[in-house]
């Protein structure tokens, strides 16, 4: 008796199911989101990861993937044009073995449940309330069990023990800290809007030099925990859940960034 194949769906239908949940048209954004290059017309299994690398497309190839979910993909506004160097490599590989990639920036740090900034809360324990900044990319809100941090140090020790990795903490809250921002990544512009939002402390991947003035100026801690760190989160869950709906195999594939 011939082997059954396995299951798989059509790169269209896979695009079209990324684009109901995410809505990349309600965002402005860096650089394409969607299928950034396009490889076999049928998918059996998908590999998620943070970041579009050529250690990520090498290991999607070990594993037998015909598709890339990433949240950073190849292709920038404003970046060099050339297919020369490393730009190069990651192509011939997934051009070489006929491999799709779909990557997706704002709306997967946007997307209420299984976004960057909605998983992060989850396992950090926290549940928002509301959303702040530039095309309400912050979240905003408290500890899902109702406590508070009583202090910067605590809430410090909290992320360092979930993220599994050192963060950078500047300033302190006067008081027991309730009311917490959080936006993953290089948000760490999003600072002065958590602050007018009424935030005690903010979470985000990396911290510039006028950061640290603000947080010592007007009391909120501010906490800068990784850019990858903080962003491992939404591309296996929105990978997962969209595998799951078509009935194709998903895998997480991380790749170790210090960052």
């Amino acid at each position: 008796m011939p082997t059954p194949n396995p299951p798989a769906a059509g790169r269209a239908e896979l695009l079209a199911a990324f684009d109901a949940e995410l809505q990349p048209e309600r965002f402005k954004d860096y650089g394409p989101n969607g299928l950034q290059v396009e490889g076999k017309p049928r998918i059996g299994k998908i590999v998620s990861g943070v970041t579009a690398s050529r250690a990520l497309i090498d290991a999607a190839i070990a594993a037998g993937a015909d598709a890339i979910f990433v949240h950073h993909g190849l292709f920038w506004r404003g970046q060099d044009g050339r297919v020369v160097g490393w730009m190069k490599e990651r192509l011939k590989r997934l051009l070489a073995h006929d491999i799709n990639l779909f990557a997706y920036h704002l709306p997967l740090d946007a997307h209420p449940t299984l976004g960057n900034n909605a998983q992060l809360g989850l396992r950090l324990g926290l549940a928002a309330e509301e959303r702040f900044g530039e095309q309400d990319l912050g979240f905003i809100g408290r500890r899902a069990d109702g406590a508070s941090f009583a202090d910067a140090a605590e809430l410090a020790r909290h992320l360092e023990y979930v993220l599994n990795r050192p963060v950078t903490q500047v300033g302190q809250s006067p008081t027991a800290i309730e009311k917490i921002a959080w936006c993953t990544g290089g948000a760490q512009g999003y600072f002065e809007a958590a602050i007018a939002a009424g935030a005690q402390a903010f979470i985000t991947g990396e911290i510039s030099e006028p950061q640290a003035h603000l947080a010592r100026e007007c009391g909120v801690a501010f906490f800068a925990c990784g850019h990858h760190a903080t962003e491992r989160y939404g591309a296996p869950a929105m990978a997962a859940h969209v595998a799951a709906q078509l009935g194709i195999a998903h895998q997480f594939i991380e790749i170790d960034n210090p960052a």
